[in-house]
């Protein structure tokens, strides 16, 4: 039996980081995953010349990203914004004590974007990310106001602004956290089975890199674990193949058609 072990898939400790992802880069890790993205990718880096945008709308972005790179360091812009991207204009009217924009004062590590229009500043800080988006005019150190789109909720504009208002100084040198809910750890394993399957393991090894060889050890009894896996591989694919679109808040594709369908007339 070949040893599956030294596999990129196989030792769970390298998904870990996908406990700490938002809805976003969440749908950044099913997209990268997807082959017909995978190759739109490399066909304009062949043809630079070729205009990159209408090619990247179709899959929700408004720039293909390199998916070799995971959500730690791939910073999509998606199209259209999710509803938690917060936008700075300056303040036309600021009061005498308004609050400036200083970008070196923002906590957490700092990536900006230009996503054609305007820039796009990605914060991240363990726990959390916040997006927001900057209005041409706006630069460091003048006022400015806040925006978030209407049929965003109330109480995640509150969240987002106490995030924002978070000093870079109050930043602690090590952050505990609480242990990982049920659904960030079927992302984990949804990821883990996806890229197994797309490595062509079957589901009895998949399931000894996920749950260890102890609990597939009754894989030919009548147990839950062959459904288990069964059901994260089909989660997987579904979720590469368009599902990506409801973590990003992106228009879902019409009935029955997946990406590399919309490509086509």
């Amino acid at each position: 039996m070949a040893d599956r072990s030294t596999e990129p898939w196989y030792p769970t400790a390298a998904y870990l980081y996908v406990l700490h992802l938002d809805g976003p880069a969440l749908a950044w890790e099913y997209l990268r995953r997807n082959p017909d993205y995978r190759l739109d990718w490399l066909r304009r880096h062949r043809r630079p010349q070729a205009a990159a945008q209408p090619v990247a709308h179709r899959w929700g972005l408004h720039l293909l990203e390199d998916p070799a790179l995971d959500a730690r360091d791939a910073h999509p812009a998606w199209f259209p914004d999710h509803d938690d991207v917060l936008q700075l204009y300056p303040d036309a009217d600021p009061p005498m004590d308004a609050i400036v924009f200083a970008f070196w004062s923002l906590p957490g590590s700092k990536c900006l974007i230009h996503d054609g229009k305007r820039l796009m500043l990605v914060l991240r800080r363990p726990g959390y990310s916040l997006r927001l988006a900057i209005a041409p005019g706006l630069a460091d150190g003048m006022a400015f106001a806040y925006a978030i789109r209407a049929c965003a909720q109330l109480q995640g504009l509150t969240a987002m602004l106490q995030k924002l208002a978070t000093t870079a100084d109050a930043s602690p040198t090590a952050a505990a956290s609480v242990r990982p809910s049920l659904s960030a750890l079927q992302e984990l394993h949804t990821l883990q089975a996806l890229d197994a399957t797309l490595a062509g393991a079957s589901l009895r090894v998949i399931a000894e890199g996920l749950f260890g060889e102890d609990a597939a050890a009754d894989w030919y009894s009548d147990g839950g674990l062959r459904s288990k896996v069964r059901r994260l591989v089909r989660r997987g694919d579904a979720l590469m193949r368009g599902g990506y679109r409801r973590l990003a808040q992106l228009p879902l594709l019409e009935k029955g058609r997946f990406e590399g369908d919309a490509k086509r007339p």
